[in-house]
């Protein structure tokens, strides 16, 4: 059964200190990549993975400015990063004497999938003020053909760089764990939104999905765009099969409602920041789900008898 879990974090790193202008030299955004990778390295047993993917977003005017260069930045990027690797890895004297004396494995750091991914764009969602930068990285693991499932993504950490000046970024972890698909999973339920166009229902297949209208470090399984009183992530739809039932959680800023019902939030604020506080209500089948009473939707379980299949 795949399952995803999802955490919000806001840290506070200190990566270099910030030019005095609003416009932000192009290295900037290099020395931003490595900081990521060193900080959001995950230790295993025989080594250590830093993320393979990186896509840093800065303000529309920024790109259109670098635009000239990007095949280039992104290959130093990419090369700077071999490089960190290569430095980290390296033992110093002092080092390799202690080693001798003292044997024991010291995990090496490589890339996920053994190769590095790095793209520059603009900021999809207008969150960035000029000078800013948004590093969003992913520990993607190589695909597996010989299972016919594609790259898996383990962990997206996001890097929140304010206008030049602030040297105290934000940064948001998202843990997400998916089982490799199958050729075939069961619906468990829908989720079904009507918005003028035709939009199909969302089949939920997975034992929580989150809802909001998303952006460029919120991944959310059903997008709503219909409104911006829509919070990135509104709220979450929980699966437990220890009960065979479902849950709400609402993680907006404009609340939710269920059968016209307000939910209780469930998150408390934390530094400036979200942490979930596990309060959540019950789903019946059937429910009208309201987001910020602005866009609402019907939730519907499939039966286990009659529950529908689907391809991956």
């Amino acid at each position: 059964m795949a399952v995803k879990t999802s955490s919000v974090t806001m840290l506070r790193a200190t990566l270099s200190d910030a030019p005095a202008s609003v416009r932000r030299p192009a290295v900037d955004l290099i020395d931003a990549v490595l900081a990521n990778m060193r900080n959001y390295r995950e230790p295993l047993k025989y080594s250590v993975v830093a993320p393979s993917r990186y896509t840093v977003y800065v303000h529309p005017d920024e790109i259109a400015r670098l635009n000239g260069i990007l095949p280039l930045l992104r290959e130093q990027a990419e090369r700077a990063l071999s490089e960190e690797v290569a430095k980290l890895n390296r033992r110093s004297v002092v080092r390799t004497w202690l080693d001798r004396l003292f044997p024991g494995h010291r995990p090496a750091t490589e890339s996920a999938s053994g190769s590095w991914h790095v793209e520059f764009l603009a900021d999809p969602d207008g969150d960035l003020d000029p000078g800013g930068i948004l590093v969003h990285s992913e520990l993607l693991l190589p695909s597996a053909p010989e299972l016919g499932v594609g790259q898996r993504t383990r962990r997206i950490t996001t890097v929140r760089m304010g206008a030049a000046g602030d040297s105290a970024p934000q940064t948001t972890t998202h843990v997400q764990v998916d089982d490799p698909p199958t050729t075939k999973v069961e619906v468990k339920a829908r989720l079904e939104y009507d918005d003028g166009a035709g939009q199909p229902a969302y089949e939920i297949v997975k034992d929580s999905v989150t809802i909001g209208r998303g952006g460029a470090a919120y991944p959310v399984s059903m997008k709503i765009a219909a409104s911006a009183d829509v919070s990135r992530e509104h709220a979450r739809v929980r699966f437990d099969p220890g009960t065979a039932s479902y849950f709400l959680i609402d993680l907006s800023s404009l609340g939710t409602t269920v059968n016209g019902v307000r939910v209780p939030r469930g998150y408390d604020d934390a530094g400036g920041g979200k942490r979930e506080n596990g309060v959540e209500v019950p789903l019946p089948d059937g429910a009208r789900i309201g987001l910020a009473d602005v866009v609402f939707l019907t939730f519907r379980v499939v039966g286990a008898v009659t529950g529908a299949m689907v391809a991956s």
